[in-house]
This record gives C-alpha cells, structure tokens and sequence, in this order.
C-alpha cells in the first residue's frame, strides 16, 4: 500500500509517539547522523557560481524529494507504519502549536544557549546528542521568532504556487524568475529559507536536519511542489538540457548518482498527501 503522508496536525498521539520513537531509534542505530552529514556537505559545496546540486539550484526540490524518500524508508525499515508528516506553517504558525508540543517536536530553546529544554529530542533526555555539528554544542537549539518574525502566509504561498516557470537562468539564487528560486527562499516572498530562521538555532545552519522539525518543514515544501506541478501540467523541470553546473533534467543526482531528477518529478509512484 503507497505510503500516505498526512498533515502533522491530525495525527494521533499514537502516531506521533511511533514517529519519533522511529527517528529516535534510527539515531540510536546509527542510521540518522549520516543524513544529517549529508545535507551539511552539500550545504557547504552549493555555491552561485560553481557546481550546486542541494541549493541555489534547480535540482533543489528533487533532492530534497529524494532526500526525504531516503529518510522515510530508513524510518519504515524501522515500523512499516510510520510516514512522514507535513508542517502546514501557514496554518500553524504558533510557538507553543503543534507540531512544538511537549509530546511532538518539543518547544522553543530556553536560557543563553537556547537549548530546547523538553519532548523526545531534549539533550536530558540521553536520546538526541548532535554528533555531526557545526559547532561544539551536542543540543538541539531553537530562538523561534527571531532571525525572522514571521512565517510565511497563504497568501503569500499562493503568489509562489502561481508562478511560472519552473526556473530561469542563471539557476542559482539571484534567478529573477521562476516557481523554484521564489519558494527556495531567495527572492521574492522567500518561503523556505524563512522557515528555517524562523525556527532558528540549529535549524539555520548545514546541520540542519539534527532538528527533525527539518523534515517535517521539507514535506510542506515537497507538498508545495507537487500542488505546483498539479497545477502547472504544461510546465516542466528546468533545464532539460545540459547546462554548467547545474542538474538538468536526465543527469544523476550526486552523492547518490542513482537517481535523476525525471525519476523524482512523479511523486505519486511513492506516496500521496493527504
């Protein structure tokens, strides 16, 4: 049965509690640093100017759809019943709302440090040390509100979905059209990337994904792209054709090289959203 991934808000405790137990047990096995190690390699390769495959890039949203496939099964190795779940952070747009709550994601850093100080990823708990980091500090940090005041609205979700294409050149972050740069975050309305300030702490740097929040803000960001595509039928993954630089439509996808982008811009072959 294709794997159905619902929004974070409608999920039972019982569901949430399988999720993180999930993660956390990947952590516990190993399984889970090398994502994160991942996502700060290429974090720090993807530039403008040079080859870019994770960000400032088209290939963006494949790979993180890739990406997210990867962690997902890595979790249903673990408990076939678990998915990934979306953060709708047009809707839930609190602090202390879901998916922040003690039995979930936990809530806002406390103190100097701003360490988070509560739920299942809490450092006190002996269950989340962050061990690929970007700095010297083992827990999970979060200064909600902060870098950026607000999240991102419907609206503002809506003017993005509208755009076309689906990328332009020079296909890096100063790109002055296109569907993919304005929901990266770059210009425009800057969706993701305000996502990630907002939340703060250990969510604006490489490292990421050792805040799982990180993956529950990427399967809205995937969501988006395929309510994008659904919308869009006539307009395709840019560039189709060879281009410096940057992924094009057939080229394989490092560090993996076992997937291309045609591959990926079908979801549904994989999971639904609910």
């Amino acid at each position: 049965m294709a794997t159905v991934r619902q929004d974070q808000k409608v999920l039972t405790y019982a569901q949430r509690k399988a999720f993180t137990d999930a993660v956390i047990t990947l952590k516990k096995k190993g399984l889970y640093d090398p994502f994160v190690k991942t996502h700060l390699e290429y974090m720090g390769l993807d530039q403008d100017n040079g080859p870019r495959v994770a960000h400032r890039a088209p290939s963006f949203l494949p790979w993180h759809r890739q990406f997210l496939l990867m962690f997902e099964q890595a979790l249903q190795a673990i408990n076939k019943n678990v998915s990934l779940p979306y953060w709708n952070w047009t809707a839930s747009r609190a602090k202390n709302a879901p998916p922040f709550t003690p039995d979930f994601m936990g809530g806002d850093g406390q103190g100097g440090d701003r360490e988070v100080p509560n739920g299942p990823f809490a450092y006190s708990k002996q269950n989340w040390p962050l061990n690929e980091r970007i700095d010297s500090r083992p827990f999970l940090r979060r200064v909600m509100g902060v870098d950026a005041t607000s999240l991102p609205t419907i609206d503002e979700v809506n003017l993005v979905l509208g755009l076309v294409p689906y990328d332009a050149a020079p296909y890096n972050s100063s790109s002055a059209t296109g569907f993919r740069n304005r929901l990266e975050g770059w210009s425009g309305a800057d969706l993701h990337n305000r996502v990630h300030d907002w939340v703060g702490g250990t969510m604006t740097g490489g490292d990421s994904p050792n805040d799982p929040v990180f993956w529950l803000h990427h399967c809205y960001i995937d969501k988006l792209w395929a309510d994008w595509q659904a919308k869009h039928p006539g307009y395709g993954y840019l560039p189709a054709a060879t281009t410096k630089n940057v992924i094009a439509l057939n080229d394989p996808m490092p560090p993996w090289k076992t997937r291309k982008p045609s591959e990926l811009i079908d979801h549904k072959p994989f999971y639904t959203y609910a």
